[in-house]
Formats: structure tokens, C-alpha cells, sequence
């Protein structure tokens, strides 16, 4: 997984970085408007450690964020997954929040916890919550009945069964939105830092944009998308091997 997802974006990254050359080279553009090849290798041989360092601080937060929003999702999905008046209410609490979007709740937070790495962990995780969460309200509100109602009838089942059949019934499922949050993870905390935030590869961003600098930005993107495919590759490994131990 990990090898078939950095090959997958390096392919993509190549289609999108020829595209912009070749719209250069037609439209005859400066190296100030689009940068060539041999200025943007330059660059990346100057910020390269400097931007490395950026985007592990990114993808610290982004871990954080996701296991925060993970663990968010999962409490409010089985405290809402019956059809109750409370399940109701949790939901709807949880569905208002959301519609807000974060460009308007950004400078509350910023104004609160200033622009850290507090700041950066909440909106990432903000971000990366909502759609996990409908997963997991879609897993737990939906019933297993051939193996919940022996259990039903046998007087066994409690909450904590409930949602033990539920979770690894749809186990690979869980797994594959789990794994591909990350991507919102990561796409949370770099909008955190581009805001505001003073670290980071969305601050490195930020400050190669005031600069009008865009191969400095293109080394920027090539490492955000070199290591969340290595990170969202882990993921999806370490999802087979737990559905793996389940089939075994």
C-alpha cells in the first residue's frame, strides 16, 4: 500500500506539474509567473530540510487531530445511534455544529488559543470529525439481526455487545473511512496554518504566496503529498491486518 500510493501521486503530481510547464512554454511565461525545472530543483535544494521539518510538525498535528475526531466520532455515534429522543437530540447537536463552516470559526478559536498548536489540533480535528462521524452513525444505527437477536434472546446483550457485533460486522468499512480521513486531517491543519498559524508546511505556504514564490510551493506540495500517501498507505495496512486477524 504504501509503495502503490506515493508511485499513484508522484504520477499525478508529474501530470500536474507538466501541465502547468507546458501552459509556460505556450504562453511563453517567465520564470517569475511559472517556474522551470532547473529553479524549482534550485529551491528545493535551499528550503528542502527547512520545509521537511514543516511538514513533519504538519503531519504531528494532523495524527493528533484525526485521533481526537476518531474518538469524537465513535463517542457521539453510539451515544446516538438509537432513534431516542436523546440519540435525536445528540445527533442534531452534532449536525449544527458543523454547519458552520470553519472560515467562521476559525478566528474564534485563533482569538481564544491564539495561533499555536492548539489552535491548529482543534481545527483539524473539526474537520476531519463530520464525516467520520456519519459512518459511524451509519455502522451502529444499523442492526446485525441474526446475531444480535441470539443474544436478544439468550438475555445476554448489553450496550457494549451492541456495539462490539456492530463495529467488526462492518469492520473493513470502519477501516477504509478511518484511513481516509487522514486526507481531511491534513488538509484541516494546513488551512489552520495558512490562517493563522506560525509553523507548519500551511505556514511555509503562506509565506512562499507573500513572496509570490511558486516553486518554493511546489516543493511544499510535493512533500505534503509525499508523506500523507505514506501515512494514509500505513493506515490502510495496518486496516488489513486487523480484518486479516478478524478472518483468522
Amino acid at each position: 500500500m504504501l509503495v502503490r500510493r506515493t508511485y499513484q501521486f508522484l504520477i499525478v503530481y508529474c501530470i500536474g506539474l507538466a501541465s502547468l510547464l507546458g501552459l509556460k512554454y505556450a504562453l511563453s511565461l517567465s520564470d517569475y509567473v511559472i517556474p522551470s525545472i532547473p529553479l524549482i530543483l534550485e529551491t528545493a535544494g535551499q528550503v528542502f530540510s527547512d520545509y521537511l521539518r514543516a511538514a513533519f510538525s504538519t503531519l504531528s498535528v494532523t495524527v493528533l487531530g484525526q485521533i481526537i475526531s476518531i474518538i469524537l466520532a465513535f463517542s457521539v455515534g453510539i451515544a446516538g445511534r438509537k432513534s431516542s429522543w436523546l440519540g435525536s437530540f445528540i445527533r442534531a447537536t452534532a449536525y449544527n455544529i458543523q454547519a458552520y463552516p470553519i472560515v467562521a470559526l476559525a478566528p474564534i478559536i485563533f482569538i481564544l488559543l491564539g495561533d499555536g498548536f492548539l489552535s491548529r489540533l482543534l481545527i483539524a480535528s473539526i474537520i476531519c470529525y463530520f464525516p467520520l462521524l456519519l459512518s459511524v452513525l451509519g455502522v451502529m444505527a444499523a442492526p446485525v439481526q441474526e446475531i444480535e437477536h441470539f443474544y436478544q434472546a439468550t438475555g445476554r446483550m448489553s450496550w457494549q455487545l451492541e456495539v462490539k457485533i456492530r463495529a467488526f460486522e462492518n469492520l473493513s468499512k470502519l477501516t477504509t473511512v478511518i484511513s481516509g480521513s487522514a486526507t481531511l486531517a491534513m488538509a484541516g491543519t494546513i488551512v489552520a496554518e495558512f490562517i493563522a498559524a506560525n509553523a507548519g508546511i500551511g505556514y511555509s505556504i503562506r509565506t512562499a504566496l507573500y513572496q509570490s514564490d511558486l516553486a518554493k510551493i511546489f516543493v511544499a506540495l510535493f512533500l505534503i503529498g509525499i508523506i500523507i500517501s505514506l501515512y494514509q498507505g500505513l493506515l490502510e495496512n495496518i486496516g488489513q491486518w486487523i480484518i486479516q486477524k478478524k478472518l483468522g
